[in-house]
């Protein structure tokens, strides 16, 4: 169905707004657990709906013929499904496609299946949709990265000499990922006040960063690197990542081995996961690389994506978050092709439910910059609220609230939202 009926035609028996963000055209992979009681099971989200696989797969709808595994979706994670690969991905979405189509009937017009298979997705409980065994973080926006150099050394040395060379980046701590709609505790760490010995307390400049992460799909072994032109084979999809930081933590402490309790402290992601799939039509070219990259990072490929980006902060006294950044995920110098070929260059094995997360994403504007560090300019320019409230870094209280999507024809690809609250230390 996917080759003979152009993408923006699909429609689906079940009514989806053309703002909505999980029409038929995406159909989301996620773990919930319905609403009521129930074993956490994967799921598709369709408007304000979730397909419940397992019931789908157990009714005999759904073979996804992964090697060795007749169940893949009895389960409590998606790393099986990750780990089956393409061929698999694509049969899967093909088969949801054909069965959730306004012409087909083979669950639509079964009160029972429906029943069986379709859930609340608003009542659910959404949980982490993997096992993440192992958490990298990149630092792969050019205007991100001149931001905080221009602050720190001087706009003569806001690069540091091997950032155009290669996707910086460092080994995160994956225990502390936590589901969109999870509070966050202000951290405690050790700080250097100017002049004065180092103290021991909360932090004080705590920050959000606007991010996207992928997972990893099939994996690699130990000692063999994925070439640049198959790096996409391996990625499963694309997640909204707040990479909350405490800002004079992670100032007293990152030198010389770089990000540690100023990061590790928690980690939020979107609880869908959009596949390469449903993105392929937003796929683009992303800013020119100069000087040239070297070979094993060189594609034959367009790999960046034209997806709106939004940051929003609410207080404890407003109904609606304040948007305070907007930018775009084709603005990222490195793309998540060649993030995952230089990490797996030196043999360095990455595994199904693995996440890389971009690094903030900064666009070329102020409005676009996508930490308080930067829209705030280090407290020196207050970042004023919808309320008139003003904000330097995130209080106790604000929730930060990430949204995005692309745009189609008729329709969208959107990602939900990534949002946490702060509470006190």
């Amino acid at each position: 169905m996917e080759s003979s009926t152009p993408i923006e035609n699909l429609r689906s028996f079940i009514d989806v707004p053309e703002d909505h963000d999980f029409p038929i055209q995406n159909l989301p992979y996620g773990i919930f657990a319905p609403a009521g009681g129930g074993d956490p099971r994967p799921g598709a989200a369709i408007g304000d709906h979730i397909v419940d696989l397992r019931a789908l797969e157990s009714e005999g709808f759904l073979a996804t013929g992964a090697a060795g595994q007749s169940r893949v979706f009895d389960s409590d994670s998606l790393n099986g499904f990750m780990a089956g690969g393409p061929r698999v991905w694509k049969s899967v979405r093909m088969r949801l496609q054909q069965l959730l189509s306004a012409d087909n009937a083979t669950i639509r017009d079964g009160s029972e299946v429906l029943q069986n298979v379709l859930h609340d997705r608003k009542s659910a409980r959404m949980l982490l949709p993997a096992r993440i065994g192992d958490y990298t973080d990149f630092y792969s926006s050019r205007e991100h990265a001149t931001n905080v150099g221009t602050m720190f050394r001087g706009k003569e040395n806001a690069l540091m000499p091997n950032w155009l060379h290669l996707p910086v980046g460092y080994h995160g701590r994956a225990s502390s990922i936590v589901i969109s709609g999870t509070d966050v505790r202000r951290p405690w760490g050790q700080t250097k006040p100017d002049d004065s010995p180092p103290v021991h307390g909360p932090s004080r400049l705590l920050d959000f960063e606007l991010e996207m992460g992928f997972f990893v799909g099939e994996g690699n072994e130990l000692g063999s690197p994925i070439p640049i032109d198959e790096v996409s084979k391996h990625i499963f999809g694309l997640v909204l990542v707040n990479d909350w930081s405490a800002r004079d933590i992670q100032k007293w402490e990152y030198v010389p081995l770089g990000p540690f309790l100023g990061k590790s402290f928690a980690t939020t992601i979107s609880p869908w996961i959009v596949t390469l799939d449903a993105l392929e039509p937003f796929r683009c070219e992303g800013p020119g690389q100069d000087p040239a990259p070297l070979p094993y990072l060189t594609s034959s490929e367009a790999r960046a994506y034209d997806i709106h980006l939004e940051v929003g902060i609410r207080t404890e006294d407003m109904s609606d978050a304040s948007v305070v950044c907007r930018s775009n995920f084709r603005y990222m110098y490195w793309n998540i092709c060649q993030q995952l070929a230089h990490h797996t260059m030196n043999g360095c094995n990455a595994r199904p439910g693995d996440l890389m997360a971009s690094g903030t994403i900064s666009g070329p504007t102020p409005r676009s910059y996508g930490s308080m560090l930067e829209l705030s300019w280090r407290g020196t320019k207050p970042v004023v609220l919808s309320n008139g409230e003003e904000r330097k870094f995130i209080l106790d209280g604000d929730s930060v609230v990430m949204r995005g999507w692309a745009q189609g024809d008729g329709y969208r690809i959107g990602f939900g939202e990534a949002a946490g609250r702060v509470t006190p230390a």
